[in-house]
């Protein structure tokens, strides 16, 4: 072989391993980067969180009278204006007084009779005390004396007890408001003949300011609420409840939860809670449909995932995936018990210092390595609630 074409075939042989070593780290790096993708974690902490519940209800009056006469006879005048405030004790309707003035002037007449009759039956009764000591009279005669005087007291005290029933007539003539708030629009004008006791009312008043928002809660998530406080696995909380309006505006004042109904509702199996609220502007009106946040207790230890960070296998398992300290991908199978927010409450399968893998799910495989790097949490609040 000439030494030109030696030269030449040494060369070509040295370049081909430069260029084939060459390929091989490519290739070399190109598999450690996609065995190492970088994916988005977050950390999870253990929280303490005061959980609560959104239920549905409704908004009732705090009071509501319905305006009724107590005395029959003719409505002179109306004393207030359709749909004004009114104070409890303030007059409404002005009854015709002119009878039940008459019969209380014959219930004193009928007072002034009796202690007339009184002061004579008396001495009458006291002379003839004295003349049975001398048998000038006989006992009979003493013991109807005796008995005209009782007659007389009594008949007394019933004209007192015509006067009391006459007054009360006389101030029933003048209908007042039993309770401060809104008044309806009147049913009757001046001129109206009324009823005592009548079936129609005259007109309503309505307290507004605080009033009563009713929610209902069904039965079985009571049941799980009480053996959860009664275990210890929630503490209790402030019974402060939060209120959402139907245009879906929260509303600006809190309120406080007053009872529940110790009954179940055969019909729907659901108990009936009752949470007052401050209505000062009047914006809540009986019978309107909102939403209530109320609290069900103060949990420990509690692990938020979020919700982008949890998918479901094809048995309907939520699973994530979680980038241990060696960096290595691990498959978990999760217990959530609520969501809140865009958060999952996981209550086994997570523990707080892990990393959950939320960003690059679709690039990394179990048992793979991976790299992290930080992704958004979801902020979470100290209070919490679920639908």
């Amino acid at each position: 072989m000439q030494p030109n074409r030696i030269t030449l075939y040494l060369f070509s042989a040295l370049a081909g391993s430069v260029l084939l070593a060459a390929c091989g780290q490519a290739e070399q790096g190109a598999a450690q980067g996609q065995q190492a993708p970088a994916v988005g974690v977050v950390e999870l902490k253990a929280q303490t969180l005061t959980l609560s519940r959104e239920l549905p209800g409704r908004t009732s009056a705090y009071q509501i009278a319905q305006i009724r006469p107590q005395v029959s006879g003719i409505i002179e005048r109306r004393q207030f204006t359709e749909g004004a405030e009114v104070k409890a004790g303030q007059a409404l309707y002005q009854i015709d007084p002119a009878p039940f003035e008459a019969a209380l002037a014959s219930a004193k007449a009928a007072e002034a009779r009796a202690s007339a009759a009184i002061a004579s039956s008396e001495a009458k009764a006291n002379r003839y005390r004295e003349l049975i000591k001398i048998k000038a009279i006989s006992q009979q005669e003493l013991d109807e004396a005796d008995a005209a005087y009782k007659q007389a007291r009594a008949d007394l005290l019933t004209a007192q007890a015509q006067i009391k029933t006459a007054q009360i007539n006389l101030n029933y003539s003048k209908v007042k408001a039993p309770i401060s708030g809104q008044i309806s629009k009147s049913s009757v004008t001046a001129g109206a003949l009324v009823s005592a006791n009548q079936e129609e009312a005259l007109a309503t008043v309505t307290s507004l300011d605080p009033i009563y928002v009713d929610l209902t809660q069904s039965s079985t998530e009571l049941l799980q609420l009480k053996k959860a406080l009664a275990s210890g696995e929630l503490g209790s909380a402030e019974a402060v409840v939060e209120l959402t309006l139907e245009d879906g505006t929260a509303y600006a004042h809190k309120g406080s939860l007053q009872f529940s109904e110790v009954t179940v509702n055969p019909d729907t199996g659901s108990v009936t809670l009752r949470a007052q609220f401050p209505n000062p502007d009047k914006l809540l009106l009986p019978g309107m449909y909102v939403r209530a946040s109320v609290p069900e207790g103060v949990k420990s230890n509690v692990i938020l995932a979020p919700q982008r960070g949890v998918s479901r296998n094809a048995k309907g398992e939520a699973t994530a995936m979680v980038l241990n300290k060696d960096g290595v991908v691990e498959p978990r199978v999760l217990t959530t018990e609520r969501s809140i927010g865009s958060e999952w409450l996981v209550t086994a399968g997570l523990s707080a210092g892990e990393r959950l893998i939320v960003e690059g799910l679709q690039k990394i495989r179990p048992g793979a390595p991976a790299t992290a790097t930080a992704a958004e949490s979801t902020p979470s609040s100290n209070a919490a609630s679920s639908k």
